[in-house]
């Protein structure tokens, strides 16, 4: 693969496009066949990226359910079928066992998991449900956390490995809101969502702490469009729902979504 594509992407993402890289020219001058761990969105856009570089290659990827957002992949040389291939997912079932009047939310199911040496990328979707949730796993660790996992945030825990069929997937809740803002700079939006001065809104951007649609964004001036989902590493995620037009003193009326 040649270096040129480097300049397509961010100097972050160059480990990421290395070992991309590497599995498509397997796939396709060797014959391999390789299923990677769970992918955010904009890996699974620079995978698909190299693979449509690539004549002889193609890619199927799955998180489970439809919608997914971080997904599993397979590569494959193009002869091969790729609709049977098993992407080696399950549902880790967690629930309290004794009914704690605790609310766990997504990052204390994560932060649990994680506490016990398993790599991010091994962790698909998380749906949190009122005191329990479903958790889409690598099957290749799905027993390991069954047997370990006992205990999130300070309640005890039961976990269950169950089939995909079972998901329950949980509805995606946003905290909406509406704002009237002098233009649609990242800064601008990121700072009157989060209720903190531009100049706190500018740190983290400028020290790449910041993600629009997954890819790292250094730049508080870039400009949002409707649909951009921008997550701020210790704030959280907001999604820029819609532009609705332009106020008679010319600001700019927007509604944005804060995940909860």
């Amino acid at each position: 693969m040649n270096h040129d594509i480097y300049e397509h992407f961010h100097p972050d993402e160059r480990p990421f496009v290395d070992r991309a890289s590497e599995w498509v020219n397997k796939a396709g001058d060797w014959h391999e066949v390789k299923r990677t761990d769970f992918l955010d969105p904009r890996q699974a856009f620079i995978l698909t990226t190299l693979v449509h570089r690539h004549p002889d290659v193609h890619v199927r990827l799955d998180g489970g359910y439809e919608g997914a957002e971080r997904q599993r992949a397979v590569i494959a040389p193009d002869y091969r079928p790729l609709e049977s291939e098993a992407m080696g997912i399950a549902v880790l079932s967690i629930e309290a066992s004794d009914r704690s009047p605790l609310e766990l939310d997504h990052g204390d199911y994560m932060g649990a998991i994680l506490g016990l040496g398993i790599k991010r990328d091994r962790i698909g979707d998380i749906h949190v449900h009122e005191h329990s949730c479903h958790c889409l796993v690598t099957d290749e660790i799905a027993d390991y956390l069954n047997v370990h996992l006992r205990q999130v945030h300070r309640a005890n825990v039961l976990t269950e490995v169950l089939p995909l069929s079972s998901l329950r997937p949980a509805l995606v809740e946003l905290e909406e809101m509406s704002l009237s803002v002098a233009s649609l700079r990242l800064d601008g939006i990121a700072s009157d969502v989060h209720r903190f001065s531009r100049a706190r809104i500018v740190e983290p951007i400028r020290a790449g702490r910041c993600r629009v649609n997954w890819k790292v964004t250094e730049d508080p001036s870039k400009q949002l469009k409707e649909g951009d989902v921008v997550s701020i590493q210790g704030l959280g995620r907001f999604k820029l729902l819609e532009v609705e037009g332009t106020t008679k003193k010319g600001r700019i009326r927007v509604r944005a979504g804060k995940f909860i």
